[in-house]
């Protein structure tokens, strides 16, 4: 790499965007369209060496993403938010598969996707923009519905062209499929031109954005801010783990608390919060007040040793109070949560009404992901 970003900002409109492994895989896409719409992304990261900044963003604006569907509706219905992860470019990552890795599958796992980019690590290496397409496109479980709203985005900053496999052919296979593509080069815009990046949005029914690298993201702070990340932690006491791998997911999900705080300026646990408050952050694989919803889920058949340790001595009647209980404590908290947003969301409208709007990567995606998916039939409130 050549260019230096530290600062480049990514976020916006997507990420929720999880089963007992520790990836959990999505739900089938074709089973899950007779019952909520789906909404499918895979981001695509360049982790060669000038790409610190870029994936210190990714990390912070997760949860940004996955908010931008949780007042989306479509023909009145909330959609289920599948987000996967590729990393190209790194030169340790083997050579003979173009320096690519898939870090996670599509999934609904929004825990296991901000664990994976906080695990990310940069060095140098060769970006094949075409190659981790083709395989994007081939490797993910990918809904055939036209309904479903399918998009990739690719970042970078080297030559749309490099490598062996052809980025045009890449880009119409994935559109050919519904896929588009939407590619986000990180410099100025004439050089991503000259570099195919708009070609390779223009093939797919895409979008080009560039970002200006230099430019932070503006998180708004709002009065509310403190008290909607402090009950975003209490929600996770709520959670009750069961099976072979609760304890993980829970040890997971603590985690996941912890690295927000740490990137609080960028606004990382005020937005996780709100999407521990939203229906798209859901783990009933792991968590016995969110498998209780499922119709399917009977709770007395479960082993004792399977449950909590708080559970395994009561009968089951008090088992069963002992969830619903937890499952009022969690709703009580998200509609707080929920309260406090409104309120917020009322402040920030207010100022930044005499700001500009800045180019960075939070705010195109933003941009692109509302645009894009209403032409799905999706509305945002």
């Amino acid at each position: 790499m050549k260019t230096t970003l530290r600062n480049i900002t990514l976020s916006a409109a997507v990420a929720a965007l999880f089963a007992h492994t520790s990836a959990l895989p999505a739900r089938s896409a074709e089973a899950k369209e007779v019952q909520s719409p789906i909404v499918q992304i895979a981001l695509l990261l360049d982790t060669s060496n000038s790409m610190d900044g870029l994936i210190e963003q990714a990390k912070g604006q997760l949860w940004k993403i996955v908010n931008e569907f949780i007042k989306a509706k479509q023909k009145g219905r909330t959609p289920e938010v599948q987000v996967a992860l590729f990393e190209y470019g790194k030169s340790s990552l083997p050579a003979a598969e173009g320096y690519i890795r898939q870090v996670q599958p599509l999934t609904t796992d929004l825990d296991k996707i901000s664990e994976e980019l906080f695990a990310l690590k940069t060095n140098g290496g060769d970006e094949y923009c075409g190659w981790v397409i083709r395989e994007a496109v081939a490797r993910l479980a990918w809904s055939s519905s036209p309904d479903v709203y399918k998009a990739l985005f690719i970042a970078g900053n080297e030559p749309f062209t490099q490598g062996n496999v052809n980025y045009a052919d890449s880009c119409k296979a994935a559109i050919a499929r519904g896929i588009i593509v939407n590619t986000i080069h990180c410099g100025t815009e004439a050089v991503g031109i000259n570099t195919k990046w708009q070609d390779g949005a223009l093939l797919a029914d895409g979008k080009y954005m560039i970002i200006d690298q230099n430019r932070a993201v503006v998180h708004f702070e709002a009065p509310q801010d403190k008290e909607i990340a402090r009950l975003g932690v209490e929600l996770s006491k709520t959670y009750l783990a069961y099976g072979v791998n609760g304890r993980e997911a829970q040890l997971r999900q603590s985690a996941q608390d912890a690295n927000a705080v740490a990137m609080a300026p960028a606004g990382a646990s005020y937005n996780r919060a709100v999407a521990k408050a939203s229906a798209n952050y859901r783990n009933d694989s792991w968590d016995l007040v969110d498998a209780s919803k499922n119709q399917d889920f009977k709770l007395a058949e479960l082993k004792a040793e399977d449950l909590p340790a708080e559970m395994q001595k009561m009968n089951e009647a008090d088992r069963k109070a002992f969830v619903e209980t937890k499952a009022k404590e969690r709703a009580d908290l998200q509609a707080r949560i929920n309260k406090l947003n409104e309120e917020r969301n009322k402040y920030v409208a207010e100022q930044r009404k005499n700001q500009a709007a800045a180019n960075t990567l939070d705010s195109v995606m933003v941009s692109t992901i509302r645009e894009q998916a209403a032409k799905k039939n999706y509305r945002f409130e």
